[in-house]
């Protein structure tokens, strides 16, 4: 696999290529991991809640397995993660980790789930790594080294009117967050392309990185669910923020090629896209 230049990004101080082969190694291994490891039948188990189970037990395994990799190689850095890791550490790094992105594809046996993992320095993300094992593609990106899909460098597609623009975008899972969702949706519907919900945000952002989608664009993510994908997005030329002047927040988050990154996001926030 291609990597990024050593010294792209402003941190020439740091390993970059060493924090982008753990990464890597780390998303590869979580990948064999839930892929292998998956119950052939456990999207049709016999109760409600041992398929859930099974998911949650799968969440932490892989969990557990990135964060005791990375550790094993800098005992020294923070961790921030879906299932529960979380530590400061003393580096000045820390590493942000989904270990399933996408726990609902996983569940019912879709290929677009992902292991997503961050390298941070001092807050601001300086390496990503997105696994998509059944779909057989790991994108990466380096801060100032471009965006990659199995090595090689991506672009978003040339930006479209808005009215032309494919948009992808997520909902939550509590009703009330839903219904406000919907009602944007449906404002937004009529002035795209078309909509599509993919299920796992980080692979979304990738999508975007690499001209699968125009836009992106959801509320509610929480850091582990973007911090890898949106570097690899922005590297690949995508607009990325959250309300217009912020960045991408837990209240919302947008990516997008840039003409349509500044249709879209006014429009977001006149519809109220960041508020239930």
């Amino acid at each position: 696999m291609s990597h990024p230049l050593k010294d792209a990004s402003p941190h020439s101080g740091e390993p970059k290529e060493e924090l982008l082969a753990l990464a890597l190694e780390a998303a590869r291994r979580a990948g064999d991991l839930l892929r292998d490891g998956r119950p052939a039948d456990l999207g049709v188990a016999a109760t409600k809640t041992s398929p859930i189970d099974v998911v949650t037990e799968m969440d932490i395994a892989s969990e557990k397995l990135i964060t005791g990799f990375l550790a094993e190689h800098r005992p020294e850095d923070g961790f921030l993660g879906e299932e529960g890791a979380s530590s400061e550490g003393t580096s000045g790094i820390r590493w942000v980790i989904d270990p399933i992105d996408g726990t609902v594809n996983y569940l019912y046996g879709l290929p677009s789930w992902a292991v997503s993992i961050a390298a941070q320095k001092d807050g601001e993300t300086i390496v990503g790594v997105v696994a998509a094992p059944v779909r057989g593609e790991t994108s990466h990106a380096v801060l100032g080294g471009g965006a990659f899909l199995n090595g090689a460098p991506v672009r978003v597609r040339p930006a479209p009117p808005l009215s032309q623009a494919l948009v992808g975008t997520g909902f939550g899972y509590v009703a009330e967050r839903r219904a406000a969702q919907a009602a944007v949706l449906g404002s937004v519907l009529p002035q795209v392309r078309d909509i599509r919900r993919g299920g796992s945000a980080a692979i979304d952002l990738c999508d975007v990185a690499c001209g699968r989608l125009d836009a992106y664009y959801e509320r509610g993510l929480n850091p582990w669910d973007y911090a890898a994908g949106e570097l690899i997005a922005r590297e690949a030329g995508a607009l990325t923020g959250g309300r217009p002047g912020d960045p991408v927040s837990p209240d919302l988050t947008v990516a997008a090629s840039p003409a349509v990154f500044e249709a879209l996001q006014p429009l977001l926030e006149d519809l109220g896209a960041w508020h239930d």
